[in-house]
């Protein structure tokens, strides 16, 4: 048996409304509407929400059985998960001294000038490293980090998303397909299919909004999703 617990996981989301229903559907980042969404922001800004979420990650993680040197958070959605799960793993190894690990962070807008590790980084990458996403609909902000790492000189070993909205993009690809193609490893915490149905027991949205849900996973899913 594993270290992280997936349903514990699942009732963390649920219980601090990372996952909940718009009545009337809003405009992704990606650009698609939906009449759901995901929001780590809450969480993010709690320092002992977010110990706790670290926890999660370094048990997820450590059951991959991968070797790193720390984690690169996708900004500035997972800037922090990063910063705070890399200080927390790195003091627990036998080597921690000075100089001994990275603790990575990327500019929200890139200097216009300078080398990559200078111009997207304020903490650069070194090592293997784990790249980080908060939410993953397309994958296509993660896929830029990762490129933005390896320009930096690091080894990007993994990719892991707090939470994957399970759609395909607009060439029919699921993140995992998009990230794995450009020759990444992509592991997703906890999937739409898996959360939306709890969600949909826990707040009682209306039969008209569970529709809608499932017409989003019709067009743009990687499965359909039957919610009730």
């Amino acid at each position: 048996m594993g270290l992280f617990d997936k349903k514990k996981f699942l009732t963390f989301i649920l219980e601090n409304n990372v996952v909940g229903f718009f009545d009337a559907p809003i405009t992704l980042k990606s650009g698609r509407k939906s009449n759901w969404y995901v929001n780590w922001r809450t969480v993010a800004s709690d320092v002992f929400l977010t110990d706790k979420l670290a926890d999660f990650l370094l048990d997820f993680v450590a059951d991959l059985k991968i070797h790193y040197d720390g984690f690169f958070g996708v900004p500035e959605g997972a800037t922090k998960l990063a910063v705070i799960s890399s200080y927390k793993w790195a003091t627990k190894q036998p080597n921690f001294d000075a100089g001994s690990h990275a603790l990575i962070m990327g500019r929200g807008q890139p200097k216009e000038h300078g080398a990559p590790k200078d111009r997207f980084f304020v903490g650069p990458p070194r090592g293997k490293v784990v790249v980080l996403e908060d939410v993953t609909t397309t994958g296509q902000s993660l896929i830029e980090a990762i490129k933005r790492a390896k320009e930096a000189g690091a080894a990007v070993i993994a990719a892991v998303s707090l939470t994957d909205r399970m759609e395909l993009d607009n060439n029919k690809k699921s993140v995992a397909d998009a990230v794995e193609g450009k020759g990444v490893k992509y592991y997703a915490m906890s999937e739409a299919i898996d959360i939306l149905p709890e969600a949909v027991k826990r707040f009682r949205p209306s039969a008209e909004l569970v529709k809608a849900i499932e017409k989003e996973f019709e067009e743009f899913g990687v499965k359909p999703l039957r919610l009730k």
